[in-house]
C-alpha cells in the first residue's frame, strides 16, 4: 500500500526535529543514529532512506527560524513577526531572552552547536554560515543606527546575540548568566539604534515589545 502524499517529507522533518533536540542537548558526537530514530519513533533502517550519514543529517539540523519557514521550535511567550518593520529589536529580545537561555533542547543550533560545527566538515560549516548570514540580512533590514554601516552593525548585533547566549549557557551561576544575557541585549539594542536596554520601547519598537513578551525577566 503506497504511503499518503507528503509522508516522505513529514517523516524527514520528524527525524530532523529529533536530531535537533538531541544534538542541542548532548552534542553531535554523543548522539547515535539509533537514538535519533528511537526518539522519532522509527527504525534505524529507515534512516538511510532519508540521509546518507549522520553528518548529512547534521547539516540539515543547522537551521533556525531565519532560514526555515517551517521551523516549529519556539520559546514560551516569544512571538516574532519576520515581516514586521521593527524586526530587529524583536530578534534581539527573543534571541537573548531567558526562555531561549533555558530551553536547551529547542534552542537555535547556532547557540548549541558552534563548537561541533568548528570541528565538522564543509557542509556543516556552510549550513551554519547560511543561517548566520540570514540573521544578519534580517537585522540589517531594520537597523536605525547611523554610527556604522548597516551591514557592519548588523554583523555585530548578530555576533552579540549568538555569542552572548553561548557565553550565558557556558556558566553555572544563573544570576551571572542572566547578567551576561541582559548586558548583551542592552548593547545590541543600542548598537542597532533601538534603545538602551532590554525594556526600551523607543525608536519604533513598541510593536516588537508587545509581540515579544516577558523577555527580560
Amino acid at each position: 500500500m503506497p504511503y499518503p502524499k507528503g509522508h516522505y517529507e513529514q517523516t524527514k522533518q520528524k527525524i530532523i526535529g529529533s536530531a535537533r533536540r538531541l544534538f542541542n542537548r548532548f552534542g553531535f558526537d554523543r548522539v547515535s543514529v539509533n537514538a535519533i530514530m528511537k526518539d522519532a519513533g522509527l527504525t534505524r533502517g529507515a534512516f538511510y532512506s532519508y540521509f546518507r550519514s549522520k553528518s548529512d543529517l547534521y547539516a540539515e539540523v543547522l537551521e533556525c527560524f531565519f532560514t526555515d519557514p517551517g521551523w516549529s521550535n519556539s520559546w514560551k511567550g516569544v512571538h516574532i513577526d519576520l515581516r514586521a518593520a521593527d524586526i530587529g529589536p524583536q530578534i534581539v529580545r527573543a534571541y537573548l531572552s531567558r526562555q531561549h537561555l533555558e530551553n536547551v533542547a529547542n534552542s537555535c543550533p547556532m547557540v548549541a552547536l558552534p563548537s561541533d560545527v568548528a570541528r565538522s566538515g564543509p557542509s556543516a560549516k556552510k549550513a551554519f554560515e547560511r543561517v548566520l548570514k540570514a540573521m544578519v540580512r534580517i537585522l540589517e533590514r531594520g537597523l536605525q543606527s547611523g554610527k556604522h554601516s548597516r551591514h557592519t552593525a548588523a554583523q555585530a548585533v548578530a555576533a552579540l546575540c549568538v555569542g552572548g547566549m553561548v557565553t550565558a549557557r557556558a556558566v553555572d551561576d544563573h544570576n551571572f548568566a542572566d547578567k551576561l544575557r541582559k548586558a548583551s541585549m542592552a548593547v545590541a539594542l543600542k548598537l542597532g539604534g533601538w534603545g538602551n536596554g532590554p525594556n526600551s520601547k523607543s525608536n519604533g519598537s513598541r510593536r516588537g515589545a508587545r509581540a515579544v513578551k516577558d523577555l527580560s525577566t
